[in-house]
This record gives structure tokens, C-alpha cells and sequence, in this order.
């Protein structure tokens, strides 16, 4: 799909549901996707402060400056890489504005707005304007 569409995902007990309007949730095995799993691991790091695990887990690389930064994180394990070539993090100050997840090969970004940014994207009017919204562009 390449239009922008309203998602929840929910990741519990080794287990994805995905909901959409106007279908049914699917729920997963994490083992299945295992791109949702370092998602998740990942998250438990970053909220925990757990710079050690993150870096045990991923390659680091920070970028930008404190007004408009990222975090690039790149699988160290082989079997997660094969699927998932990075996750990037878009922030203003202390607002987390973005989740850039890019799938190995060719696959297209997929992209999570959050906070301001997934506020602003009621302004945008494409695609483009949606990944400068991720990037730390405003839409308005």
C-alpha cells in the first residue's frame, strides 16, 4: 500500500495484533516477523536507558544536532539484518517525531509518526511531504 493509513499495532506475550478501520485485527507470533521483536527489544532499551543492550543489539550512529537528530541503529545479528537493514529514529529536542523502519533489499521505508509530527500530517498532502514530516520537516 503507498498511501498513508492509520495502524495499531500491539506487541505482547511474543505476539503482534494489527488493527485497521474496518478490518479484522490479525495477530502474529513475533517469530514470524522478527523485525517487530527487535522493534520491541529496542524500545524496552531506549525507554529503560539501557545504552549497553542497544549497543550489544545494534551498530550506533547519531546524527544532527539537538533541535533536529537521529538515531540510526543497524542490526548486528545476521538472521534480523537479512530482514531489517535499519531503524532510524527522528527527534526534535526531546520529542521523538519519528520511527523509519527499512526493510532489506528494496522494499520502501516504513515510516511511524508520532507526537507533533503525527499531528502535522493532517497538513501533508503526499508522500513526500509525510517523509519530511519523518525527517523533522514541518507540513505547515
Amino acid at each position: 500500500m503507498r498511501t498513508p493509513y492509520a495502524e495499531t499495532t500491539t506487541l505482547h506475550a511474543g505476539e503482534a495484533t494489527i488493527e485497521r478501520a474496518g478490518q479484522t485485527p490479525r495477530t502474529f507470533s513475533l517469530s514470524r516477523a522478527p523485525e517487530l521483536a527487535g522493534l520491541q527489544n529496542s524500545f524496552g532499551a531506549l525507554l529503560g536507558g539501557d545504552h549497553a543492550s542497544l549497543q550489544a543489539h545494534y551498530h550506533l550512529q547519531a546524527d544532527g544536532t539537538r533541535q533536529r537528530w537521529q538515531l540510526t541503529m543497524t542490526p548486528k545479528d545476521a538472521a534480523l539484518a537479512s530482514k531489517l537493514k535499519a531503524i532510524v529514529l527522528f527527534g526534535r529536542g526531546a520529542e521523538l517525531r519519528c520511527i523509519q523502519t527499512q526493510p532489506a533489499g528494496n522494499a520502501d521505508a516504513q515510516r511511524t509518526l508520532l507526537a507533533g509530527a503525527a499531528q502535522d500530517a493532517a497538513n501533508a498532502t503526499d508522500a513526500a511531504a509525510l517523509a519530511a514530516l519523518c525527517e523533522g520537516a514541518s507540513a505547515r
